[in-house]
């Protein structure tokens, strides 16, 4: 039996742009950086990986890679799919 396992989103059920940005941000701000890539991977499927891909320039299968937690993006990545998804990032003393 071949059993596919449900992919939950939590982006999914948020409803809308403040609550994504509130959700990045409490991501952001949590001690370990692997949390915000996750988060970042869970904006970048509700959005759509193919077509940041296009956007970005960046190869669909490496943006997977990126978003797994197991490999540490390039900040040119991270800022490139921040740019496509119109995230800024704020910085406050």
């Amino acid at each position: 039996m071949n059993v596919r396992p449900i992919l939950f989103n939590p982006v999914d059920y948020l409803r809308n742009d403040g609550e994504i940005t509130g959700y990045l941000t409490a991501a952001y701000q949590d001690d370990d950086p692997a949390v915000f890539i996750v988060a970042l991977g869970h904006v970048a499927k509700h959005k759509g990986v193919a077509q940041l891909a296009k956007e970005t320039g960046l190869n669909r299968e490496s943006l997977y890679k990126t978003f797994n937690g197991k490999v540490q993006p390039k900040w040119d990545t991270v800022h490139r799919l921040l740019k496509a998804m119109k995230v800024e990032l704020t910085i406050a003393a």
